[in-house]
């Protein structure tokens, strides 16, 4: 048997009557003077949070927004975002938080796709948003600007404006645990994104069994979390999780570049240093490479969580070794809102993504859908209370990952004999080289471990019979060089010889998603579109 099933024990249930928004307020009304959320332009305390939640509800019900009706969210981190989320929530109404790195057009179908009656914005976004409104056929009643770099059409509403006529709600609507909460969008590398619809029970789910449970948060951390917000990673670490334990949260609306996370942990920002930091794999790559790598002693991190994509064993060892603590790796999906396979601070294997987190059945299938044994590859069917209810309006793609209580994630893994879990990358990237699965995050694991390289990607090519062989895309260190044949022999040194790359390329990045995973379709393509490799 490879399924593992751990138990809910001392988990409180939810009530017939949840409203998620209400239920965070109601667990700091003892901390009305404690910083909620600081950025680069002031902090919040727990007390005007709650007021101005509160303001957003009653705003937006004068508004005329009717409950499960939707509002999209665009804006980048900052101290509005929570307001607007969970103002929505509170009155019932559902927001769509969506990506701010997006094209007009993508707007534009989210828009029409989720009939969102307003639009809550950051000023900087406000451009896309008015553009992404001339292409589509919208039902927007107005446009909520967080701080405007501009002047405003009447059509358009500062946010400070927006809120300031109206005492707040005073009732929360009156949702349940299962009721419409928020939409998260997929990240749309096949077709369109779809809209993920999230109960008001499940982000309680996540907090309880992960943020509380697993990482074992405290009212005195201060979290720091480069995903962003409209990101599921990232609503939990910066939203759900402190909320829910009545700790700091330290907001970015800028990209986490190495030099822009560093100024945050050395407190540059409001004067905090973060306790706790959330990260990417590529993230980790970068600040380790990055010459103005802090100290131990200058850094406040007593908790390190890394999600989105495997961690390479080598980037955590080498975290460790220089400031002294793990970086706790598991694997999460928007459909399952955060994360359901991890390690723990306690117990770390690195090159592994640990155990199955306590709430959380795990299941390892075959083609057939039959069980596969330990050592065996297999696809990932996670079962668990944060599972997302759809996919808004696609009936076929929501059957396909929910299938009976399961959600299949997409991935592939293997299970060991200790019970924890080794990734072998998306079911759509397996590659079988002579009949055998290779995967391709245990080749670029292999290949980041050499001194001279930060980040790599493998994928299969078809040669002149139609075989398949891989190849993999480097992206060598600053001021670091090596070759092909050094590369080669290093993985042959490493891995069974089948697996070595059979061809390798130097490129100077590799294609990535807004939230840092490696694409590689985007590489398959290129390749595809080269023809057959000699």
């Amino acid at each position: 048997m490879n399924a593992q099933t751990t138990e809910l024990a001392g988990v409180p249930g939810l009530a017939e009557h949840f409203n998620f928004a209400a239920h965070l307020l109601s667990l700091n009304t003892g901390r009305a003077a404690k910083a909620a959320f600081v950025d680069e332009t002031g902090s919040t305390s727990y007390g005007e949070l709650d007021q101005r939640v509160r303001q957003l509800a009653a705003a937006l019900r004068a508004q005329g927004v009717k409950r499960e009706e939707r509002v999209l969210l665009l804006m980048h981190d900052c101290r509005d975002w929570p307001v607007a989320f969970l103002g929505a929530m509170y009155a019932g109404v559902v927001p769509v938080a969506v990506n701010t790195l997006l094209t007009a057009d993508d707007y534009a179908y989210m828009l029409e796709h989720s009939r969102a009656q307003a639009v809550l914005c950051s000023g900087a976004l406000l451009p896309a948003v008015t553009a992404a409104m001339v292409k589509s056929d919208h039902e927007v009643q107005k446009v909520v600007v967080s701080r405007p770099i501009a002047p405003l059409h009447p059509s358009e509403v500062e946010f400070e404006a927006f809120l300031a006529p109206h005492a707040p709600l005073g009732k929360p609507a009156a949702t349940g645990p299962d009721a419409p909460g928020f939409w998260l969008y997929s990240s749309g590398s096949t077709g369109r994104p779809k809209g993920t619809v999230h109960s008001h029970g499940n982000p309680y789910w996540t907090a309880e069994l992960y943020g509380k449970g697993v990482l074992k948060l405290r009212e005195d951390d201060v979290c720091f979390s480069a995903a962003k917000l409209f990101f599921a990673y990232g609503l939990g670490n910066a939203l759900s999780f402190p909320l829910s334990v009545g700790a700091t949260v330290l907001l970015m609306g800028e990209r986490p570049t190495p030099d822009a996370t560093f100024k945050r942990w050395l407190g540059g920002i409001g004067g905090v240093q973060p306790t706790v930091f959330y990260g990417a794999p590529t993230g980790f790559a970068g600040m380790l490479a990055h010459p103005a790598l802090p100290a131990r002693s200058d850094v406040k991190l007593r908790l390190v969580s890394s999600a989105g994509e495997a961690l390479p064993a080598e980037l955590g060892q080498r975290f460790k070794a220089h400031f002294g603590v793990d970086i706790v790796d598991g694997i999460g999906s928007t459909e399952m809102l955060h994360i359901f396979l991890s390690n723990t601070p306690e117990k770390v294997a690195y090159g592994t993504t640990g155990w199955p987190v306590p709430g959380y059945t795990i299941e390892l299938r075959g083609d057939e859908g039959q069980p596969v044994p330990d050592g065996e590859p297999g696809d990932l069917y996670i079962q668990g209370p944060s599972a997302a209810m759809m996919y808004w309006g696609n009936r076929q793609k929501t059957q396909e990952t929910f299938q009976g209580g399961w959600t299949k994630s997409g991935d592939k893994y293997v299970r060991n004999a200790d019970g924890s879990y080794t990734y072998g990358g998306r079911s759509d990237d397996m590659l079988k080289v002579s009949g055998i699965y290779v995967s391709p995050f245990e080749v670029e694991a292999t290949l980041v471990q050499h001194p001279a390289v930060l980040e790599a990607a493998v994928i299969g090519v078809e040669d002149a019979e139609g075989l398949t062989k891989t190849k993999a895309f480097v992206v060598l260190k600053p001021g670091q060089q090596t070759d092909e044949a050094a590369l080669k022999a290093f993985v042959k040194d490493h891995l069974a010889p089948y697996k070595y790359p059979r061809q390798i390329e130097f490129v100077e990045d590799l294609p990535k998603t807004a939230t840092g995973k490696i694409q590689r379709f985007k590489l398959r393509d290129q390749e595809r579109a080269k023809g057959p490799a000699a």
